[in-house]
């Protein structure tokens, strides 16, 4: 997406009610970059999508509409790069660059630089390193493939020709040990790197954004949009990897003014609410999705799903030791050298501490594990005074949850390094603070949502970026409560369905809620397809592959990406369906770590399950393909419904609707990169033309986009009942309020009610009648229902059937 197409989709965004365009990074990123997150330049708009003309041509246009734009920023890291001519001189000059503090790195050694293929004397041995002049500067440096690593200009001073010329191993190795970094083989960044790094990702190099001075050299140009107007908010990626994310928005709050619109992104624990000191409207909105689930999940059907599925895949479930082996894991192996630098600052911290005779080093250092694999939020915000309130009884918390496991965790090892988080003084001890904080975070985000959702497949629909993973209970009352909560400490929040994050596209997780609703219906489903494809599995040292486990996950997968047309006839359509969906499925093998992963990939067991699928979405295998299209007709159905009631309660409960890309439309995307393919803009344009005056239409798609434009061009006009306006949860008095959910937003001067069947409301599949009653405020009126133009006097309360008709949702203004 380039600035010069954003502005020609600007019109159809305003027809379509958009207050605002929220976009992704536009600063200079690494060459050939699809999302803009490795920033080489903060202070420059990338050229590759039109640079700093193209952008005041994009805001230009957004003004002329009516539109205000938000931007992404990321300040937490940028792309440890060559072409980040700040890392590339850090590179060159080491500890003396002036650019050595704008990066976390552990300058007590060598900076290590993991983008070798081998280790450094193999590819010696092999040529693959030798010195040549960069062609950008002219400059000896140590070239590798197409990379020019710059050198010390204290090593080659005087002998430029002679290592220009040289061959010899030994110059070369005696070269490479003078220089302030040290190359070494990628494999090896998971246990020894000298920089933090974001996430798993060795390319992203952290910043030190809590240096005053660092924040400006990063965020120069950031506040220079925000002061002229053209930038009306911003969105803070990844907030939880700063050292002190309170302390950065209030510097932030600070330079942008009370006006500029701030959210963060951030994953919120079970019953954790944001930090009431961080001067922000709220999250981009991660756990509204978990919340959907309350509505969607049939709670009654889970044991029968739960038993269906351990039945299929041959073994009992044991969810929470499952999560905990993935956090082992991403603690011991691919977080083992944060882990251990960790252990080493708590070593040196309590040598000296009385505490410290009562247990040994190899107790302290379990200890220190089982506290970062036990969190169950994303981390605790102590600076150098130590823990605030909530924080430390979040960690008190943690450490009373070990002891009752009774895992046989040292107790005074365990209190030791709960003093230390809790009041530890000094340099030493703030780092330690502040290192555990920044490694929980990422250990939880890639133990839970990129290991553990990929493990464990019962139902694909609640393993969703912001999901609890251990979550038990789902109900209409958990989702009044939670936007109750919304309403009190974040009005003004995201509320996501879709994101370039998220797992799924928004009406595939619709779909696949309906799984909960029918389990039965969908066991026999995947039994009958499992013996129609059982002649394309192909036996590995004995073992029929793909495992149940994950061919249980793949006829999820497929239910929610299904195209809305229905069997896939047109050959040309089959195999761009199929090129998706195998891209989807290596991910999904990969990031579940079992029996293959990123760094080590087993071919062999990637191919028989790739090509599993590859030959059961074959033309060849017409019979499959029309017996799955026909079988889950069902829970497409159900899906629909369940996507227009996810819809308008999104856009009438607490929060900022957030509209992702193209989700107006029909939006059955797979994880990423499939959910950043380019909308059809100028078909989701003509759609609102053609339907511009009734709902429902014909088909789900222009039926779901016109309830968008008529929600959003309502809450235009109404603005202060859904920033202020009362949450008033509404529910039978006596009878099952599992079937829908009901409520009221209302303020003195407007009320709207909003009514969204959850799932069929009569055994026979018919919608019985259902009465709800409404208090005395609602009572006595006229309303209007805004989706069809509908009337209504309303005495003490609502016929459901009468209201939500086949449609299964209304939203009834109060008229008088």
């Amino acid at each position: 997406m380039t600035f010069d197409r954003a502005v020609a989709i600007v019109p159809y965004l305003r027809k379509l009610g958009i207050s605002h365009l929220y976009a992704s990074p536009i600063f200079t990123a690494t060459t050939g970059s699809t999302h803009g997150y490795d920033v080489i330049d903060a202070n420059e708009i990338d050229p590759a999508i039109g640079g700093r003309e193209g952008f005041d041509r994009l805001v230009a246009a957004l003004k002329g509409e009516g539109l205000g734009l938000i931007l992404d920023i990321v300040p937490n890291h940028m792309a440890a790069s060559l072409e980040n001519v700040w890392w590339k001189d850090v590179i060159e000059h080491g500890a003396d660059s002036r650019f050595a503090r704008h990066f976390d790195i552990d300058w007590s050694r060598r900076l290590t630089l993991p983008f070798l293929g081998t280790d450094f004397t193999e590819a010696l041995e092999k040529g693959e390193l030798r010195v040549e002049s960069d062609p950008l500067t002219d400059k000896p440096s140590f070239k590798y493939h197409d990379a020019f690593y710059p050198l010390n200009p204290a090593s080659y001073a005087g002998r430029e020709e002679e290592l220009l010329e040289t061959t010899d191993t030994k110059t070369l190795s005696a070269l490479h040990d003078q220089q302030h970094y040290r190359l070494m083989s990628w494999r090896d960044a998971k246990s020894d790197l000298s920089y933090r790094r974001f996430f798993e990702v060795t390319g992203l190099v952290g910043v030190r954004v809590e240096d005053p001075t660092i924040f400006d050299d990063t965020h120069r140009l950031i506040l220079e949009l925000v002061r002229s107007g053209a930038v009306d908010g911003l969105r803070m990626d990844h907030v939880d990897g700063l050292a002190d994310p309170a302390e950065y928005l209030r510097r932030l709050r600070s330079e942008v003014g009370p006006d500029c619109y701030l959210v963060v992104e951030k994953i919120l624990g079970p019953g954790e609410t944001l930090p009431a000191d961080w001067p922000v409207s709220g999250t981009t909105g991660y756990e509204f999705i978990a919340a959907l689930s309350n509505l969607f999940v049939d709670e009654s059907n889970l044991p029968q799903l739960k038993s269906a599925y351990e039945t299929y895949v041959g073994r009992p479930l044991d969810f929470a030791e499952e999560l905990r082996n993935a956090k082992l894991l991403m603690a011991d192996v691919n977080f083992g050298g944060e882990s251990a630098r960790l252990f080493a600052l708590a070593k040196t911290l309590l040598k000296n501490e009385t505490s410290a005779t009562a247990f040994s080093d190899e107790e302290l250092q379990e200890a220190l594990r089982t506290l970062l694999v036990s969190f169950a939020v994303y981390r605790t915000y102590g600076d150098e005074d130590g823990l605030p309130a909530e924080s430390e009884e979040v960690l008190a918390n943690v450490i009373s949850e070990i002891r009752k496991a009774d895992r046989r965790v040292n107790s005074a090892a365990l209190s030791s390094l709960q003093d230390l988080l809790r009041n530890g003084k000094g340099k030493d001890a703030l780092e330690f603070r502040t290192r555990f904080q920044q490694l929980t975070g990422p250990l939880m985000a890639k133990s839970v949502e990129d290991t553990h959702f990929y493990r464990q497949n019962t139902a694909l629909a609640v393993n969703e970026v912001g999901a609890e993973p251990l979550k038990t209970t789902f109900s209409v009352q958990n989702f009044h409560a939670e936007m109750a909560v919304r309403l009190e400490t974040q009005p003004d929040g995201l509320s996501a369905t879709s994101t370039h994050d998220t797992k799924r596209g928004e009406d595939a997780r619709a779909r696949l809620y309906a799984i909960t609703q029918s389990p039965e219906m969908w066991t026999q489903a995947v039994g009958r397809w499992r013996e129609m494809n059982a002649q394309l599995r192909q036996t590995l040292e004995g073992e029929p592959l793909p495992e149940p486990s994950v061919e249980w996950m793949i006829y999820q997968a497929l239910l929610g990406a299904w195209p809305s047309d229905g069997a896939l006839i047109d050959e040309t359509e089959l195999a761009d369906f199929q090129e998706r969906f195998v891209a989807y499925l290596e991910k999904a093998l990969r990031e579940a770590k079992l029996r293959t992963n990123w760094g080590d990939s087993n071919e062999a067991y990637e191919n028989a399950v790739v090509n599993y699928v590859r030959k059961m979405l074959s033309p060849d295998n017409r019979a499959f393909l029309n017996d799955f299209n026909d079988r889950i007709e069902p829970f497409v159905r159900v899906g629909y419904s369940n996507s227009l009631a996810q819809t308008l309660i999104k856009l009438t409960a607490p929060g900022v609707p957030d509209v992702y890309q193209g989700s107006e439309g029909l939006d059955l995307s797979l994880v990423d990169p499939d959910n950043r393919r380019a909308p059809d803009f100028d078909g989701l344009n003509r759609m609102l033309m053609e339907g511009a005056s009734s709902f429902p239409q014909d088909g789900f798609v222009p039926s779901k986009q016109r309830l968008i434009a008529i929600m959003l061009q309502f809450r235009k006009e109404q603005s202060e009942l859904f920033r202020k306006g009362a949450y008033v949860p509404l529910e039978t008095e006596n009878g099952d309020n599992s079937r829908f959910v009901a409520y009221a937003r209302n303020t003195s001067a407007d009320a709207l009610i909003v009514v969204a069947c959850l799932r069929p409301l009569g055994k026979d599949g018919s919608q019985e009648e259902a009465a709800l009653p409404l208090p005395d405020h609602l009572s006595d009126r006229a309303y209007i229902n805004l989706l069809n133009g509908e009337a209504y006097s309303i005495s003490d309360g609502i016929n459901i059937r009468e209201v939500v008709g086949d449609i299964g949702v209304a939203a009834l203004r109060r008229m008088s």
